[in-house]
């Protein structure tokens, strides 16, 4: 509820990594891992932005940060194939409205 990040391993209750307030302190309402790069997450606050975080670029911060105007999105998924190497990835958004909004991502971040 406070933007707060973990990533724990399965066998601690300790997590390996934490970040506070990565989404300035917006409630976090989904994350979801990239099907075909397991470095890669997608968070979707509260406020309808969507932050990439790309853990071999950079453990620190999100490597992008996407606000889906104008729309509340109430939560997200990925589409994509991990047996496939083509680098397509997608991201559904659903609306507060009803309608659903699939963008792809970019390959540098969908890509094995």
């Amino acid at each position: 509820s406070d933007g707060s990040i973990r990533l724990h391993q399965m066998t601690s209750e300790h997590p390996l990594l934490q970040w506070n307030g990565s989404t300035s302190g917006q409630p976090v309402i989904a994350l979801q891992w990239a099907l075909t790069r397991p470095a890669v997450f997608f968070v979707l606050d509260a406020s309808s932005n969507i932050y990439i975080w790309d853990l071999l670029e950079n453990d620190l911060l999100p490597v992008a940060k996407q606000t889906i105007p104008l729309e509340n999105v109430v939560t997200m998924t990925l589409l994509g194939e991990p047996e496939k190497t083509n680098g397509l990835l997608g991201l559904v958004l659903a609306k507060a409205s009803g309608e659903i909004d699939i963008q792809f991502v970019k390959k540098k971040w969908a890509l094995p």
